[in-house]
């Protein structure tokens, strides 16, 4: 008798090691990326690619760059951060929250004033220095990269201070974009890659010399650091197909690429 429960014991740790082996072998399979919002499409179309191309799932978690690497910094399990600058993933790395020697530019990012109104804004963005609006959405420049580069952008053409009480800020680029696709907003800062698309309304693309370079760098997180399948899709993201797609959403691509 026992024996035989000794045998079936033996059998149970078996099964269950073998169960373990298979659902670590499955959530290794997972990717979990967090995503700046807006890169929210082409990632969207990379991850469907990355699976059809290697079988791996890619999980994403969108929002603003600050608040993502906030949730970071408090253990939320990312293996991959996806951010609209350069600033918080080297930070990542200083931090020890990032591996180290991972860090990489995959995108160069491009503000647009942007309206649902064909009529409203002008080709020189001269509708800033006009004011004839009420509200204009920008993203919290203090979590939205892009939100940082409209301030930026404002302050370098005089407007920042007449134009201050009639901002709406957004969580988000994305949230920035609702609003003035919904009307709530007459106009507001976008990133390029949200109306790239878009054959409706009106927009201006702003100078890159009126704001600092959106340098979106991507980096391993510790999370990710045992995940084969999370280095895997950063090599993916610097190929050829990857930077593709990246740059058919109005990105331009990092020097060498």
């Amino acid at each position: 008798m026992v024996r035989k429960f000794a045998r079936l014991m033996a059998c149970f740790v078996a099964v269950a090691g073998l169960w373990a082996a298979l659902t670590t072998q499955a959530s290794a399979a997972e990717v979990t990326v967090a995503v700046a919002a807006n890169f929210t499409a082409p990632a969207k179309e990379l991850g469907e690619q990355f699976k059809a191309k290697t079988g791996y799932t890619v999980d994403y978690s969108f929002g603003a760059s600050g608040q993502l690497y906030t949730q970071i910094t408090q253990g939320a399990p990312f293996d991959i951060l996806l951010s609209a600058d350069a600033d918080r993933p080297a930070k990542a790395e200083k931090e020890g929250w990032g591996v180290a020697g991972t860090r990489f530019t995959y995108a160069i990012g491009k503000l647009v004033l942007w309206s649902a109104n064909p009529a409203l804004v002008d080709k020189d963005g001269a509708v800033l220095k006009q004011g004839s609006f009420m509200h204009l959405a920008v993203a919290n420049p203090k979590t939205a990269p892009y939100g940082a580069a409209a301030v930026e952008a404002m302050k370098a053409l005089g407007v920042y201070n007449a134009i201050e009480p009639k901002i709406v800020t957004g969580e988000n680029i994305a949230q920035t974009y609702q609003f003035v696709a919904s009307g709530n907003a007459e106009l507001g800062f976008v990133a390029l890659s949200q109306v790239v698309t878009e054959n409706k309304g009106s927009r201006w693309l702003v100078p890159a010399n009126l704001h600092s370079p959106i340098l979106q760098d991507a980096i391993l997180l510790k999370q990710g650091e045992q995940n084969s399948f999370a280095k895997v899709f950063l090599t993916y993201l610097r190929g050829p197909e990857a930077l593709k797609i990246i740059a058919r959403y109005g990105y331009d691509l990092p020097k060498g690429n």
